[in-house]
């Protein structure tokens, strides 16, 4: 069986309301996961909004039921690979 998961571009003007619509949305739909990039701006100005990937993995791990989820890509030189460690553990995608 085929199954469709949908990948989103935090850093182009993802919200907190546009993020939790389209968790349920992608849920509901019967989508088998949501996916996000981890990047802290978008290619060219203006700069606009977005959310920091591992906080809102942890938002889907809180308020989903059985999607699958989790970074496409996360890369090292954002942050200390500990704290991207303890961020990933912390948002129940280990236990997943």
């Amino acid at each position: 069986m085929l199954e469709i998961a949908i990948m989103l571009e935090g850093q182009n003007g993802l919200t907190w309301p546009r993020w939790q619509n389209l968790a349920r949305a992608v849920e509901d739909l019967g989508f088998a996961g949501l996916y996000r990039s981890d990047h802290f701006t978008n290619a060219t100005p203006p700069d606009k909004e977005s959310l920091e990937l591992w906080v809102s993995l942890t938002w889907l791990a809180a308020h989903t039921k059985r999607i699958e989820f989790g970074p496409l890509v996360s890369p090292l030189s954002f942050r200390h690979p500990a704290l991207t460690a303890r961020m990933a553990t912390a948002s129940g995608m280990t236990g997943r």
